[in-house]
Formats: C-alpha cells, structure tokens, sequence
C-alpha cells in the first residue's frame, strides 16, 4: 500500500525510490509490527480479562501450572492483526506469494479461533473436533499447494531441493502438492503442540521466520541464487517482508508471553503461524532446511506420536508426559529452564539452517 503511494510520489521527489529496496521495506516491516504488538497488547491483555477469555489448565499436568488457570488467551489475534497491517503497508501487493502465505495464515488462524472460541468462550472443552479441524486444514492446505503448483512459472519453483547438496534437485511434478500439503499441515500442528509453555513457542518460530525470510531474500535475487547453488524464484523476495513484520510481531507478543505470562496466543495464533513458516518454507524451496532450524516443533510432535503408539501398544508411556517439554518439567526441571535450553536449540539449528546456504 505505501509501495504505490511512494511510487506515485516518486514524480515530485526522487527520494522517495528508496522505498523500492526490499531490505528497507523489511527492515520496516519488523518495526511496524513490533511497534502496534507493543501498542495493542496491554489493550488485548484487558480486553481478553473483562471479557473472561481465560486459558483453562489441565489438572493432570505439572501443578505448577494450575496457577495459569485464566490467564487471558486467543493472544495470537494480536500477532496476527500485527502481521496482516505491516505485510499490507510495506509489501508489493500485486506479488501472489505475498497473497498466498497470507490467506493461509490467516485461514489457519480462523480455525484456530473457531477451537479457542468453543473452549473459553462456550467452555465446550472439546472445542472443535479433531475431525474438524484436520478437515479445514486439509482444505486450505491443499488449495494452497494447488495454487502454488498450477501458478509455478519454471520446473525449479516444483522440484524438492537437498541442502549441503548443489546439484541435487529432484523433480516432484504434482507430488509438490502432496509435500505441500504435508509440510503446511505438518508444521501447523508441530508449531501448535510446542505451545504449551511460556514463551516456547512463540521465539523458535520468529527466528526459523526470520531465518526463512533471508532464504527468501536470496531466493528472489538472480545473482546471489546463482551464487549460493540456490533456485531463482522471482518474486519470491518480496515474502522478507512478510517474514519481518512475523518477526516483530512474535518479539512484542513475547513481551508479554514471556515467563510468567500475562497473554497466551491460543490456537489461534500457534495454527497461523506453523501454516506461515510453511507455506514460506515451500515457496523458497527450502522444506527440508525447515525440517532442520523447526527441530524443537519436530522432536515436540514425535514425542506425542512416539508416546500415542506406546501406549496403544503396549499399554506403557515412554515419556512422563507429552508433548516432551512437559517430561523435562515432571523430571524436575523450571519451566524457564525448559524453555531457554529450547530456545538455545533453536539458535543452533536455525545457524545450522543458514551454513546450508553456502555448505554446498
């Protein structure tokens, strides 16, 4: 939106062409949204109490978390009206990647609110049905892959990329719809199961977003893909400022959902956001590096299905609880040392993601 009326006032002052840069438009899309999560969250935290949206804690779990009982959740609508304001104020609005990966994180998040809603608004502890929201996932996440697949412009925009590997490409044809569909759905759920303590989630996922938006970044120039052994995909730059305005938005939200929280982001905002790291993630062809910087989402998820089929099986658990961050609190460990030494790991796979860039 300011892109076209920086362009218009291009004619009466030249400077204004500096706005053309991508590096800037993301730089300002970070502060943007950095600065409306800050302004808009005490507003969100008192709103969520008088309207008695608490989260409700479960009495199996740790007991330490019983005291969490009404903290305000449904906090993701924050993150995400922060990333929907940015992304429309700094991005070119004519790219169809910046209208993909916003749709689906914005209908993720609808499915989201329709679950959080029935839980502390209808206090249906179910919320909505598994089968439910499988199914509306399954829905968006296939349009979304039909789209990306039907509008992809060259073979490298549908072939599935190896890191550490530069000439190995392999051509996915319309298997690019089924690994889109899992990558999107997968990491919804995986941001979705990790959520369950303060602040855990929400800081892997702004620094495998901002890490994606660097891949994004050189993806979408012709002479640094070239450079790295990377796919060119055109246009595909301009998702920097939708993964910086997710970056802002995730720091000011975790200013108020760090331990002890005040806010939590609910569904709907754990849903969006795994939809967004993997919608982007399949754009910039990059879902295996996803599957490397996500690792927390990744271990968080295969403890619950390792747990799930145990139990099924043989009637024992491997684990004192799931998802895993709950093990380590059962064992004895503080919640904020769980979450920092998750935090820390996450530092060390994102860097890890980003050597792949050269490690070729």
């Amino acid at each position: 939106m300011l892109l076209l009326l920086a362009e218009y006032l291009q004619q009466y002052y030249k400077g204004f062409a500096v706005f053309q840069y991508l590096t800037l438009r993301g730089v300002f899309g970070v502060l943007t949204a950095l600065v409306m999560s800050l302004w808009l969250g005490p507003k969100m935290i008192r709103t969520l109490r008088n309207l008695q949206i608490g989260q409700s804690v479960r009495t199996d779990g740790p007991q330490s978390h019983l005291s969490k009982s009404g903290t305000p959740t449904m906090g993701g609508a924050l993150i995400l009206a922060s990333i929907t304001i940015s992304t429309l104020l700094w991005a070119d609005l004519s790219n169809r990647y910046v209208w993909v990966v916003l749709l689906v994180t914005l209908l993720f998040g609808a499915i989201g609110w329709v679950d959080d809603y029935r839980k502390v608004v209808e206090k249906n502890s179910r919320g909505l049905p598994g089968r439910w929201k499988y199914f509306w996932q399954s829905v968006f996440g296939l349009a979304a892959a039909v789209v990306l697949y039907v509008t992809a412009q060259s073979p490298a925009e549908t072939a599935l990329i190896v890191p550490f590997l530069k000439d190995i490409s392999i051509p996915l044809g319309a298997g690019f719809i089924v690994l889109t569909y899992l990558v999107i759905v997968g990491t919804s759920n995986a941001v979705n199961l990790t959520d369950g303590l303060d602040g855990l989630a929400i800081l892997p996922t702004v620094l495998v977003g901002g890490a994606l938006g660097i891949f994004a970044y050189v993806s979408g120039h012709i002479s640094f893909a070239q450079y790295l052994f990377i796919p060119y995909v055109p246009g595909v730059g301009e998702l920097i400022v939708f993964c910086g305005a997710l970056v802002g938005a995730g720091l000011g939200f975790l200013w108020f959902n760090t331990y002890p929280a005040q806010m939590f982001m609910g569904d709907v905002g754990a849903l969006a956001l795994g939809a967004a790291l993997g919608t982007v993630a399949v754009i910039v062809r990059q879902e295996i590096v996803l599957f490397i910087m996500g690792g927390v989402f990744v271990v968080e998820t295969l403890s619950v299905v390792i747990q799930v089929a145990s139990f099924k099986l043989t009637g024992k658990r491997v684990f004192r609880m799931a998802p895993i961050h709950h093990h380590f609190e059962l064992k004895g460990w503080p919640e904020p040392r769980v979450i920092v030494r998750f935090w820390i790991i996450t530092v060390v796979l994102v860097l890890v993601g980003l050597a792949t860039l050269k490690l070729r």
